[in-house]
Parts: structure tokens; C-alpha cells; sequence
């Protein structure tokens, strides 16, 4: 099967016969995984014992052979093996007299290149991009530009290629995926980086959630580090920090009151609460949706509620009129008049850093922050996730949680455990805050790109210096380490810490040398609910997914997957040209 290879044992010892087990080596102080009984030799027609076994490839194995009587350590390997491949491991006796045993692996067929595909997708793609920039150019040769406007509508033509892109009638909206506008007193357009940086991170999201190819590092971490898959969704919430701070602004400098903001504040988040538990809910695998299995949390819940208190948070503080500030330190004016919003941080971030290392949690180590199942030697099996799993359990119960967790093929966890659970959300509500600091720059020194990048820059480093030091820049030995399904703080300091680096080379890209449209993210980034929801819902049907002629091929999972994700930046775009732009 993918991301699988045959392993034959071959045992010409004597009895009493051998037990394989392997740990794999993404499995983090786990016990070994019994295999199989290898049968002894047969000295009379000497015919060694066999035994052939699946082992994974995605990442590298260590076999461990003991003898089945007196659990003798006879050898150890370290292998990564390769996807389809054919091995062989033979143990002998190298020396009668002092039993020296030697196990020696044999590739008795070689393994294909799983990873040729996502080379050559690369390639198709970059050939469209370099057919779509040559068409571009040649459009700016006026006899070129003329045959085509004689052969398509002259006006639609025109329109579609001497206009820069615009962006749809801005309303009196705030939402997670407001309108924030650039700060031109001639006209009012959105600032695209904002856009293609909410898009790009979508399409990503939209491609892992579709499947990834079935690539191990387009699917989250089971536990402790970062894969492809652990990037998106914070940007996610933090961009969409950064939109508040942008919308808002601009509601209140066009008049609208605050409790008429704060009750579509209100609304909004209602509705994407909503949304998230009715609409995209995982949980309907288990049958149709109903009180005794509805999963609560959800991605959706989690962006709703975190804008709720963010919004809320910068409604209360925020001014309809953000000029340069008169206290002291004028270099700080986008933090210091905000003191309060940090001190609230604060003690949020407080409050999860004493829960998680201060509750009590029954038959678990104070403070733990492991998988449980046979990680940590198999000592804690029930204390998945520490303190943010037990609160989870406790104040939701288990049939209310996301019922299969990423930890749990390589941990081997049976509990319930909710990625999106109740403590996290006080660290994707610091995300966010984070996010809210950069429109907050972008705001306070309008028209001074190079201060605004500079800014991004230096939040950038901070944050990563505040991640070395809470991983100790390691994966598995630091104070907190990063961690997707706990939302751990070093997580969101990472990421952010990637989100300001990122959005300052789009910025500079998109909005200040205008050396980019934005496009294809644009699109999406600006119709991101309907794309969000709609890929979700119609993930089953065609054309997203067919019925495959070969369901073990990664060609195959990643063309389904690259289609669907393009079918869906197709939409946004037919979407965005015809001025049809979902808000809630």
C-alpha cells in the first residue's frame, strides 16, 4: 500500500525464534511496536523461518530483534525504507563459539520516487505561470493589443486589461474577513497584500484539507513540531487580526457608532459559530448530526469567538482618528496608548500558562504536555494533551470532541482529543492580537512603507527570539515546545514570527513596487467564507473528487487534489470579476 515497503525476515537461527518490533523514528520516547513472530530455523532441511511484514516510509524505522524466550536483545536497525520497496533481513550466527549474531538488510527491490509527482506538478505550474506572464507582455504590444480587440468586445476588453484590479463598493462591514482600505483621499481600494496574504493561506488550507496528495508533510504533526499542514490556520487568525484593526478604523472615521459596531461584531461571530458547528462539522461521520455526537469546537467556532473578544478588545480602545500620537515616545505610538489590550493579553496568556502547568489533571504528571498512548514509554496512555485535554473532557465530554486526532497513528492515543479545543483558544486569541499589532502599523504610519516594514521586520525577529527561547530551538527538549494541537505559545510566537516576515515580502511586493497583483491568492483571499465553506461542503462531489483508478498512488490522490484546489481560486475568480463577494 502507499507509503509502505514488504520486509521478509529471514531467521537461520536455531529455536526459539524471534520477535520483531519497530518504533518509528517521528515517535518521541515511545514504546516498541510488536511486528511479528519469526519462527526458528529447521537445522534438519535447514530452511531458515520466515516472516514478512508492512513497515512504514514516511518516516525512518528502527527494528528491534529479541530473542521470544528471555527477551534477549539480539540486534537493532535504523532504516528509512522507500515507498513499494522490497527488503530482506537476514539473521545468522556469524561465529558458533561466540554466538555473535549479525543482521544484515538486502534490498531485493528498489523503491519508487514518491516525491517525483510533486516535482513535476511544480513544473506544470511554473509553465502556466510563464504562458500567463508572456501573454501579459505580449498585450502591451499595441498590434497584439489591437487584434484583440478586434476579435473580443472591444469595451470588456479594455476594461479586463487596462484596469488595475479593483475591489467590490465597500460597506460599513467588520467581519473575518473585513473590507480594509488603503488611505488615498482620491479613492478607496483595499490593500491587496492583505488579500493575497488571506488567500494564499486558504488555498494551502484548501489543498491539505482536500488531502495533500497523502504526503506526510501536508498532513498536521501528530505531536510536537511543524509541518506545512500547521501554518495555515494560524495565519489564518492572524490576518484576520490584522483586518480588524484596518475595518474598524474605518467604520468609526465614517461615522458609525460603537454599540452599532459592536452589535455586528456580535452578529458575525454568532454566525460563524454557527456556521462551524451546523455546516462544517466532522463529525457527521458518525451519522446524521444530533445533540449525542455534535463535535462543539471547530475551526469556525474558534475564528468566531477569537474576533468576537478581539474586535470587542480594540472596539473598546480603538479612535476614529489615528494620527500620530502626542505622548512621549512617538516611536511606540501603535503600543503605548493600547496598554490596557496588552495588559488583557497578559493575563490571558497567564491564566493558560497556570492551567497548563498548574491544574491538577487525574492520573497525569502536573504540568504534562505530551501525546499520552505509548509516548513517554507508554507511562501516561489516558493524559493526551495534559490539562487541555482534560478540560476539554470535563467541560464538553468526549462524544463532543474531535473523535480522530492526528496523534493518533503514531502515538497510538485512544482518546478523544480536540485540536481546536477551550484552552487553545486563549493562544489564537494572542495570535490574533498579534495580527491586530501589524494593522495597528500599517494604520499609525500610513504612507511611510519603509517604517511600516521596518516594524515588521523587528516584530518578526522578537518573536523569534522568544520562540528560541521556549524550544531551546529544539523540537522535542524545550520549555514549551511547538505545538499544533495544544496551540502551545511557542506555537503562535513561530508563526507569527513567520506571518510578519511573510506579510512584509507581500506588502512590499504587492503594495508598495506594485511588481505583483496578488493574483491568483487575491481572489480567494477576498471571498474567503464562501471558499472556506464551500470546499468543506462539496468535498465529496465532482469535480472535486472521483472515483480513482489506482487509490494507492500519490500521483493520482495529489492531480485529484491540485484540481480541486485550482477549481476552487477558479470560482473565486469568476467570482470576483463579476462582483460577488460573500460577507456575513
Amino acid at each position: 500500500r502507499m507509503d509502505q515497503a514488504l520486509l521478509l525476515v529471514r531467521n537461520e537461527l536455531p529455536a526459539p525464534g524471534l520477535n520483531l518490533a519497530a518504533r518509528s523514528g517521528a515517535c518521541h520516547q515511545c514504546l516498541y511496536q510488536f511486528l511479528a513472530f519469526v519462527p526458528p530455523s529447521n537445522e534438519s532441511l535447514s530452511k531458515p523461518g520466515t516472516a514478512s511484514v508492512m513497515v512504514d516510509t514516511q518516516h525512518p524505522l528502527t527494528l528491534q530483534l529479541n530473542s521470544s524466550v528471555g527477551d534477549r536483545d539480539l540486534c537493532k536497525i535504523q532504516y528509512h525504507f522507500g515507498e513499494f520497496g522490497n527488503y530482506s533481513l537476514v539473521v545468522k550466527t556469524l561465529s558458533t563459539s561466540t554466538q555473535t549474531v549479525s543482521c544484515d538488510l538486502i534490498i531485493n527491490e528498489g523503491p519508487i520516487n514518491s516525491y517525483l509527482p510533486i516535482l513535476f506538478a511544480f513544473l506544470v505550474y511554473m509553465g502556466i505561470l510563464a504562458i500567463l506572464i508572456a501573454g501579459r507582455l505580449l498585450m502591451k504590444i499595441d498590434p497584439v493589443r489591437n487584434w484583440v480587440y478586434k476579435k473580443l468586445n472591444p469595451r470588456a476588453t479594455d476594461r479586463m486589461i487596462n484596469s488595475e484590479l479593483g475591489s467590490p463598493n465597500t460597506t460599513e462591514s467588520i467581519n473575518c474577513d473585513p473590507t480594509p482600505q488603503s488611505w488615498s483621499t482620491g479613492s478607496r481600494q483595499r490593500l491587496r497584500s492583505l488579500d493575497t496574504f488571506r488567500g494564499l493561506s486558504l488555498v494551502i488550507m484548501v489543498f491539505v484539507n482536500y488531502g495533500g496528495g497523502k504526503y506526510w508533510f501536508f498532513k498536521h504533526e501528530s505531536w510536537n513540531g511543524l509541518t506545512v499542514a500547521d501554518l495555515v490556520f494560524p495565519w489564518f487568525v492572524f490576518i484576520m487580526g490584522t483586518s480588524i484593526a484596518l475595518a474598524l478604523g474605518s467604520m468609526l472615521r465614517w461615522g458609525s457608532s460603537k454599540w452599532k459596531v459592536l452589535r455586528k461584531i456580535l452578529w458575525r461571530s454568532f454566525v460563524l459559530i454557527l456556521l462551524g458547528i451546523i455546516v462544517v462539522n466532522p463529525n457527521y461521520c458518525l451519522g446524521p448530526l444530533s445533540w449525542d455526537n455534535l463535535r462543539i469546537p471547530g475551526v469556525l467556532q474558534r475564528l468566531g469567538f477569537t474576533y468576537l473578544v478581539v474586535a470587542a478588545l480594540e472596539l473598546l480602545f480603538t479612535r476614529a482618528d489615528s494620527g500620530t500620537w502626542e505622548g512621549r515616545f512617538p516611536a511606540l505610538q501603535d503600543i503605548l496608548p493600547y496598554w490596557p489590550q496588552w495588559i488583557f493579553i497578559l493575563v490571558l496568556e497567564t491564566i493558560w500558562l497556570c492551567l497548563t502547568f498548574l491544574l491538577p489533571v487525574p492520573d497525569c504528571p502536573r504540568g504534562y504536555l505530551g501525546p499520552g498512548g505509548i509516548g513517554d514509554f507508554g507511562k501516561y496512555p489516558n493524559c493526551t494533551g495534559g490539562a487541555a485535554g482534560y478540560i476539554d473532557r470535563l467541560l464538553l465530554g468526549e462524544k463532543h470532541m474531535y473523535q480522530h486526532p492526528s496523534l493518533g497513528v503514531i502515538y497510538q492515543s485512544t482518546m478523544p482529543y480536540d485540536p481546536e479545543g477551550i484552552l487553545g483558544t486563549i493562544n489564537s486569541i494572542v495570535m490574533a492580537f498579534l495580527g491586530l499589532q501589524a494593522g495597528k502599523i500599517t494604520l499609525f504610519y500610513k504612507d511611510q512603507p519603509k517604517q511600516i516594514m521596518s516594524r515588521f521586520i523587528i516584530w518578526g525577529i522578537v518573536m523569534g527570539v522568544i520562540s528560541a527561547i521556549l524550544t531551546k530551538c529544539s523540537k522535542e527538549e524545550g520549555f514549551i515546545p511547538i505545538n499544533k494541537n495544544l496551540w502551545s505559545i511557542s506555537y503562535v510566537t513561530t508563526l507569527s514570527c513567520f506571518a510578519f516576515i511573510l506579510l512584509l515580502l507581500i506588502y512590499y511586493l504587492v503594495d508598495v513596487k506594485k511588481w505583483w497583483s496578488g493574483a491568483p491568492f487575491l481572489y480567494p483571499g477576498m471571498n474567503s467564507i464562501l471558499v472556506y465553506i464551500g470546499h468543506q461542503v462539496f468535498a465529496n462531489y465532482f469535480p472535486f473528487k472521483w472515483k480513482m483508478q489506482d487509490s494507492q498512488s500519490h500521483a493520482e490522490h495529489l492531480t485529484q487534489n491540485l484540481i480541486a484546489t485550482t477549481l476552487w481560486v477558479v470560482i473565486s475568480y469568476i467570482l470576483y470579476r463579476r462582483r460577488i463577494f460573500w460577507k456575513i
